[in-house]
């Protein structure tokens, strides 16, 4: 095979430029032996393609089974639910408690407001009273 042809063609290889045919070139190639000093380099490359093509593994895979988590899923949601409804509960109480304050505090606004009208009207008696005894002294 030509130098000039193989050195063209790792160039195109590390470019990504090759075809099947060209890259089947290069590792046979590769894996005559008779590699040029200057080549050397990308021997170890083409070669581990062509031994991890070979390789074949021989180990078992152990899965590890898991045992079944139902009982503390169960416990879990059971939990969970608890927690919920305690939540609602004591959320609802001092959704409760809130409303009755503003209640309150609305019905204690009306009432002083009640109050300062009766003091007006008070007043506005308490004048007509002291006309009033004006004029029954002037007739007396």
């Amino acid at each position: 095979m030509e130098l000039a042809n193989i050195e063209e063609l790792v160039e195109k290889y590390l470019n990504a430029e090759t075809s099947l045919q060209e890259e089947v070139t290069l590792k046979n190639y590769f894996k005559e032996g008779v590699i040029a000093p200057h080549l050397q380099e990308y021997e170890s490359l083409f070669c581990y393609f062509a031994n991890t093509k070979e390789e074949i593994f021989t180990k078992t895979i152990q899965l590890e089974t898991k045992k079944p988590r139902g009982k503390k899923l169960k416990w879990l949601s059971v939990a969970a639910s608890v927690a919920l409804l305690i939540s609602v509960f004591i959320g609802s109480q001092e959704y409760e408690k809130y409303q009755q304050e503003k209640t309150l505090a609305q019905v204690s606004y009306a009432l002083n407001m009640l109050s300062l009208n009766f003091k007006k009207g008070e007043r506005a008696i308490a004048k007509v009273q002291t006309y009033e005894n004006t004029i029954n002294t002037i007739l007396k």
